[in-house]
């Protein structure tokens, strides 16, 4: 059986800033781009068995420039919704709330179409996301790749762990990145992390 690839998208103006973004549909910097291509080499020569992506602009975008063709768009993959913190930094948050963490304290409700999440509503989709990524692992017997967003894929690794979601907030993960989920003696594990051209 395949291993579980992870792709975080290419760098946007928001990531580059340090701005939550969630639904907000931004494209990739010229700098994003040259990351997205720059994954091709890092994906491993044989191509996929499954793609699942993200529909937000700058995870479909990284997609094509990594070469990942015939990409399922999977609305499970979209990032941890922010709330009323779309757009904010970490920085600015802190100034009303000194010790705020996003893994444990979460978000401030936004508008009713984007209310925010809780780690574990974020976990929940990443469950679901992971039960059709195995499906697919094991009738295409290649690895599956996940193109997606930070703070998703570092809850969805806690999963493939077995672990809580907030303990997403253990795996640091920078954009343009591969990270590959494999098993070893039939138990979950990072086979590699956060690994990007410059590696």
């Amino acid at each position: 059986m395949g291993d579980l690839l992870l792709v975080r998208h290419g760098e946007t103006e928001w990531s580059r800033s340090g701005q939550h973004t969630s639904w907000t549909d931004l494209p990739l910097t010229a700098r994003g781009r040259e990351q997205a291509r720059a994954v091709v080499p890092l994906l491993g020569a044989e191509r996929p068995g499954a793609v699942f992506v993200s529909p937000m602009r700058r995870a479909r975008e990284t997609a094509e420039l990594a070469g990942l063709r015939d990409a399922r768009i999977d609305a499970d993959l979209s990032e941890w919704d922010y709330g009323a913190y779309e757009g904010v930094t970490t920085a600015e948050i802190q100034r009303t709330r000194p010790d705020w963490f996003l893994f444990t304290d979460g978000v401030a409700p936004g508008p009713p179409e984007h209310p925010g999440e809780s780690a574990e509503q974020v976990g929940a989709r990443a469950d679901r996301v992971l039960d059709r990524a195995r499906a697919a692992l094991e009738s295409t017997g290649r690895d599956v790749a996940l193109v997606a967003h930070g703070h998703f894929l570092r809850v969805l690794t806690a999963r493939w762990l077995g672990l809580p979601p907030a303990d997403g907030a253990l795996f640091r993960l920078g954009t343009g990145t591969v990270s590959r989920l494999g098993t070893e003696h039939e138990r979950p594990v990072i086979s590699t992390w956060n690994v990007d051209s410059s590696a």
